[in-house]
This record gives structure tokens, C-alpha cells and sequence, in this order.
């Protein structure tokens, strides 16, 4: 199968997780990468489409972070997530994760996703295809690279596949189904699983002129995750390419701590706290 990544590189992914991939809330120290992840970064690099640099802002930094930095809260985008697992979050432990997406003026968009891989070990069908996309999230403290089978839906779509109107498999690609069916555990079929939010969300972005690579003027994306307990998470985070990764993320550090944010400290994981929240609702339901 084209779409298929052969047993050893998901086996090498795998058992290299622990080392390079930020997938629990864990203490980030001083926030800075250990000399041997920065070497074990430095080779991935080489292989990945896309780096995006992210930070999670500790909750009583909130208020004063958006303060401080050009973010118009009136602007922002509301949209909504779900994810879609077992109620054990078979599928997030094995790696997998299927998400879908529902985003103001009725888009919306679906991924199934892959973590951690090892971008020289994909099969060359998967890499040329333009809607596969391997990235690395590097946080402080740790990264973690992705591959991501992106899809297009509509908000309503979406919404219908929630309500049980149509078969979740409808709002994903073949492409995408054929993803699932080669790295999802044996017996577990996307019709199979269960709804996990939705969580909504509120994002915006905005230009930061002091922050040049190349001549281009980046900007920063600022998203609230709102959960249904009253709990929050904000996270910062930008895109660049792979060969500017290292001069971006020291002049975004340098840009945000002179700004007063806090840069490093405990990072969680916006996925991961979703997952285990409705994991324990469902449990209670």
C-alpha cells in the first residue's frame, strides 16, 4: 500500500519516542534542548517539510502575555475541535491521532496524523504526496516530529459525522482512510470510534516587525484552548523553514522574554490534555 510505512521505521519511531517527543505535560527545566537532543534535532531537520516552534504560557502569565504583545482579542477565530479515539485512547497511545476540525464561515478540515517518525524512513509515494506533511514541533524542553495526512471538509460535514447523521469515514479522504487502516491498531476501524470534545478554541495572529529571517517579517499565532471544566491552555507558536528553525526560535525567545513571557517551565500538550480529559468524561458517562 502506498500510503503504508514499513514495521521497522514505525518500530524505530516508536522506540525513540520517549527521548525527543514532548507527548505529557513534563517539567522543561530551564527550557532549553539537552546537547544530545539537539544533535538527534540537527539530523531530523534534514528531512522535515516544516518546523513550527510553540510555547505553552503558564496560566497565571495569561492576562499579562496578552498585554503585553499587539493581540486583538476581538479578531480572533473561533473554532471548534474533536478528536476521535477509543475510550482507553487506544489510537493516541499507538501514536495515531484523527482529529477534525470546524472553523468560522463553515470550513472545516480533517487530519490523520502519525507521532513520532522518522522522515527518512517514509516511503517515497507518501512524501510526494501534497497532502502529507512531516513537521517537527519543537517546544522548550523537547520536540517531537509528526507526519500529517491533511483533508478538507465542511463545518456542517463535520458536524453531521459528530451527530451520527453520516459514517465518520465519510469526511476523510481515501487517502487518508488507507493512512489509518496501515498504523491503526488491528481491529479498530474509524467508524469504530468515539467523539472526544469538542473543545473550543479561539485563534489569532499577528506580525512581529522586530523578527526578521531572510528579509521576511514572520508572525506569531495566539490560541486559547477553552475546556469544558474551566481550564485553559495559550499557546504561542510560528512556522519556518527547516534551515531557519535555530535562528527563529533565539530571536523569538529573545523577543517574547523581553516582553516579560515566560519561556520556559512546564509545557503541555494541547492534544493530550483534550485526549485525557473526555477520556475521563467518557468513563464517568
Amino acid at each position: 500500500m502506498a500510503t503504508s510505512v514499513p514495521p521497522k521505521s514505525r518500530a524505530a519511531a516508536r522506540s525513540s519516542a520517549t527521548t525527543r517527543a514532548p507527548l505529557s505535560p513534563a517539567a522543561a527545566g530551564d527550557g532549553h534542548l539537552t546537547d544530545a537532543q539537539l544533535v538527534e534535532l540537527l539530523g531530523i531537520l534534514r528531512g522535515v517539510d516544516s518546523v513550527e516552534l510553540k510555547l505553552t504560557v503558564p496560566t497565571d502569565a495569561h492576562r499579562s502575555t496578552i498585554q503585553v504583545l499587539p493581540v486583538d482579542p476581538i479578531e480572533a477565530q473561533p473554532r471548534q475541535i474533536y478528536f476521535f479515539d477509543t475510550p482507553d485512547l487506544t489510537l493516541f497511545h499507538a501514536g495515531v491521532v484523527v482529529r477534525a476540525r470546524r472553523i468560522q464561515g463553515g470550513r472545516g478540515d480533517t487530519v490523520i496524523k502519525l507521532r513520532p517518525v522518522v522522515p527518512e524512513e517514509l516511503p517515497t509515494e507518501i512524501r510526494r504526496n501534497v497532502s502529507f506533511n512531516v513537521e517537527v514541533d519543537v517546544l522548550p524542553g523537547g520536540f517531537v516530529c509528526s507526519g500529517s495526512f491533511k483533508g478538507r471538509s465542511t463545518a456542517s460535514e463535520v458536524a453531521d459525522a459528530v451527530a451520527g447523521k453520516i459514517a465518520l469515514r465519510k469526511i476523510y479522504s481515501k487517502e487518508q482512510r488507507a493512512f489509518f487502516a496501515a498504523h491503526a491498531p488491528d481491529g479498530i476501524t474509524l467508524d469504530s470510534l468515539s467523539v472526544l470534545g469538542p473543545t473550543f478554541i479561539l485563534k489569532t495572529a499577528f506580525p512581529l516587525p522586530d523578527l526578521k529571517v531572510s528579509g521576511d517579517l514572520k508572525r506569531l499565532v495566539a490560541e486559547v484552548w477553552l475546556y469544558p471544566d474551566g481550564s485553559r491552555i495559550l499557546e504561542l507558536s510560528t512556522r519556518c523553514l527547516a534551515s531557519q528553525a535555530f535562528q527563529v526560535a533565539a530571536e523569538l525567545r529573545a523577543y517574547l522574554g523581553s516582553h516579560g513571557v515566560p519561556v520556559s517551565g512546564v509545557q503541555q500538550t494541547k492534544t493530550r490534555v483534550a485526549l485525557e480529559f473526555y477520556r475521563a468524561q467518557l468513563a464517568r458517562q
